[in-house]
């Protein structure tokens, strides 16, 4: 079952993301969801198995394009088409606010990653990607 997260439910997907491999010490991840659910831009999708999450997915417009974060799956639960129903769900969730385009990052070690989204057919787009931290 896929489902919008649920505020009671921030601790289960930040262990989630710890257990997948997807946290970062440098983002905090109680900052990421909560601005994610702040307005109906954006949103936090997880994956239940018997009402435990296994799997999430953050997505989000930004007036121009999709974006796609967060995808996690529990080791557990690879190779059982999480990840792929995950992605789903939240091209459909982009789909339904007019959203023609989606876009991801993946870092450029991640070879695994790279390849699942490529059989779901993402491409490279040769493109770099820039940051700059505003307000820490």
């Amino acid at each position: 079952m896929i489902e919008p997260l649920q505020p009671n439910e921030r601790d289960a997907v930040v262990a989630l993301w710890k257990d997948a491999g997807v946290y970062r010490p440098w983002n905090d991840p109680y900052r990421d969801i909560d601005f994610a659910m702040r307005d109906p831009h954006s949103t936090l999708l997880v994956f239940k198995d018997e009402g435990t999450i296994i799997g999430s997915v953050m997505c989000g417009e930004d007036g121009h394009r999709g974006w796609v974060y967060y995808l996690a799956t529990h080791p557990d639960h690879r190779g059982q088409r999480v990840g792929q129903r995950l992605t789903q769900a939240a091209e459909d969730w982009l789909k339904s606010r007019g959203v023609w385009k989606v876009q991801l990052l993946v870092r450029s070690d991640n070879a695994k990653a790279v390849s699942f989204y490529e059989r779901l057919g993402y491409e490279d787009t040769r493109s770099v990607c820039l940051q700059k931290v505003i307000d820490p």
